[in-house]
């Protein structure tokens, strides 16, 4: 991770954030221009990207220097994820897989219409959820009993 200071950044502005990427495990290198002072952070990013760094004093600019989802990057991992799902259907493949269905399930027989008319567009995968990603998943108390 690089993180360029303001060219304002005084010295303590520039400690407290070497001191900070420090105590993460990370080992800073300091680079000292003419204008700006650049701090490199080599070791687990990760632990860094808890700590939102562009909002502290003196800090113009960070810039990650490795994708931030490496394990599903292609400095990674160089070869295709195939993922295999039941009757012959593969995600990754050489087929696109199109998946659609309902952001919430209402019951057996909409998500049975649903499907077959999602199937007769082209969909080889259903997909529902038990509540719509806006609400919280706690706050959900289930379809009730049918009558």
């Amino acid at each position: 991770m690089i993180v360029i200071m303001q060219q304002s950044a005084t010295e303590e502005q520039i400690q407290h954030i070497i001191d900070r990427a420090t105590k993460l495990g990370l080992k800073a290198n300091v680079s000292r221009g003419v204008e700006r002072t650049v701090l490199g952070f080599i070791g687990p990013e990760d632990a860094l990207r808890t700590i939102p760094l562009e909002v502290f004093p003196g800090v113009e600019q960070v810039m990650q220097v490795l994708a931030p989802y490496k394990l599903v990057s292609r400095e990674f991992k160089k070869e295709n994820t195939i993922i295999k799902l039941p009757y012959n259907t593969t995600v990754g493949g050489n087929k696109i897989a199109v998946m659609a269905g309902p952001c919430s399930i209402e019951g057996y027989d909409a998500m049975l219409a649903i499907g077959k008319k999602a199937k007769a567009l082209g969909a080889n995968i259903l997909r529902g959820g038990a509540f719509k990603p806006r609400t919280s998943p706690y706050d959900f108390q289930g379809m009730g009993e049918e009558v």
